[in-house]
């Protein structure tokens, strides 16, 4: 649906700083923020505001909560490191890590669990459906206004904020703004006229794997350098985590052209049990109800397929046995709009820190394949480097934050921070900046000055050192 456009002139109202809406007449509740959408980078944001003070909303148009997490079971962590091989995680993903890397966090009910206890306080409303958004315009500034969804129930509510983000991998909400300009995506890398993405994954579930014997052949094949010759490069196993094996998984035939199983990411959850990121989906639309649906039955035709496969050509899994499918998918590209900042190679790859700096971003470069760059590409290892508020400021909006997946990044850039710990972080710190700023300024008038403030604030108050050194 289009979204209706207001033309006048609007002032915003500030934060009201208080734990619960306000009426704005008939059916309309008034809130702080409202964040669209139940990924975790969001939640985070709204944890934090909550925490702080002021009244949040989560609306997701999604069924059920939890996003890539949850409902798409992303359970293998990306972790941001320096060169000396420390870790940059920092805030509530700190926690997660911890408890992830000692195996504490590693199945999917030990993740839900974790996820409920993120929302437990906050209030949020699942398979909600945006009808429109109102904005207004004075000048060369927009504001989102209000926002009119439909409820389980079938009726219709409004809403109004005093900041709205943006919190799903599909544009539930920028989607339906006017005043935005799509930033180039995988088109860029494989010069075409026609807008691409990376590949989607869905996840693979098996039960019953002997990961010893796993383990075991892999380290018989030592040194390191015959591993990564027999099994691939990068292949490496110890007793939790599994990652390449991609000169056999190249040979596996896929039952669909538009599906390819990769190098693995292999997570040992105990028990027998693993999940495993490896089976690609090209040209996924997440947007699309049908789209994501028919992702969804071919990789339930796959996932049997490639258990077959996995059971004569690496060890372990001999015995192994489906262990349930994903409901949701792994999405991780669609459309990103710009930002006051475009976050660009160039900056990730010479360590460049912002003096707005929200997270401090580390990992390969990693662009993941399409069907036209079917084993996807890589474009170098970045040395730490600073992500500025700026680069979550949706452009032309003074009250539109943008979050997770939806940074505005060129692509290149987009290929190292789009891991959940880089954005996941930012998201967090900018729930805190939001609370702390609530009766000073906006966030688009913050000064390098004001941001040497909040950086001590984030250092005391949540032990988060993204500070400009």
């Amino acid at each position: 649906m289009i979204s209706a456009l207001i033309i006048q002139f609007f002032i915003p109202h500030g934060l009201t700083r208080i734990t619960q809406p306000v009426s704005c007449g008939e059916g309309c509740s008034r809130y702080d923020v409202v964040v669209i959408g139940s990924e975790l980078q969001g939640v985070l944001l709204a944890r934090e505001a909550q925490k702080l003070g002021l009244s949040v909303l989560v609306l997701d148009p999604r069924e059920k909560p939890g996003g890539e997490l949850i409902q798409g079971e992303m359970l293998f962590l990306d972790e941001p490191f320096n060169k000396q091989r420390k870790s940059l995680v920092q805030g509530e993903m700190k926690t997660l890590f911890k408890e992830y890397n000692k195996g504490k966090i590693r199945d999917l009910d030990e993740f839900t669990d974790y996820y409920n206890k993120l929302i437990r306080d906050l209030p949020l409303k699942s398979g909600v459906k945006i009808n429109a958004v109102h904005e207004a315009v004075a000048g060369q500034s927009h504001t989102m206004q209000s926002l009119l969804y439909t409820d389980r129930d079938r009726r219709q509510y409004k809403l109004e904020a005093g900041y709205w983000v943006e919190n799903t991998d599909f544009n539930a909400l920028t989607g339906k703004l006017q005043h935005k300009k799509r930033i180039p995506g995988m088109e860029v890398v494989e010069k075409s006229d026609q807008p691409d993405y990376m590949g989607a994954t869905y996840m693979l579930r098996y039960k019953n794997v002997d990961w010893k014997k796993l383990y075991k052949d892999v380290l018989k094949h030592y040194p390191l350098a015959n591993v990564q010759k027999v099994f691939g490069p990068n292949t490496y196993v110890d007793r939790n985590f599994g990652v390449g094996f991609s000169n056999i998984m190249s040979q596996y035939q896929p039952a669909n052209q538009l599906v390819r199983l990769r190098g693995l990411n292999i997570s040992n959850q105990g028990n027998g049990e693993v999940i495993i990121n490896g089976l690609i989906m090209y040209n996924v639309d997440p947007s699309s109800d049908a789209s994501v649906n028919e992702a969804l039955r071919k990789g339930q035709v796959e996932a049997p397929r490639i258990l077959e496969f996995l059971r004569t050509h690496l060890a372990g899994f001999e015995k192994a046995q489906m262990n349930g499918y994903p409901s949701y998918l792994y999405i991780r590209d669609f459309n990103r709009y710009e930002t006051d900042y475009v976050l660009k190679y160039e900056d990730v790859m010479k360590g460049r820190m912002f003096y707005d700096n929200v997270s401090i971003g580390a990992y390969p470069v990693d662009l993941q394949g399409t069907v036209n760059i079917p084993h996807g590409i890589s474009f170098g290892s970045p040395e730490p480097y600073g992500i500025p508020l700026r680069s979550f400021l949706l452009k032309e909006y003074n009250n539109v934050i943008v979050v997770g997946k939806n940074i505005g990044a060129d692509i290149k850039a987009y290929g190292t921070a789009r891991i959940m710990p880089n954005n996941a972080l930012a998201a967090q710190s900018i729930g805190v900046i939001l609370a702390y700023e609530s009766k000073k300024k906006q966030l688009k008038d913050l000064t390098p000055e004001d941001f040497e403030r909040i950086h001590r604030y984030l250092k005391r108050r949540c032990k988060i050192d993204v500070a400009n050194t």
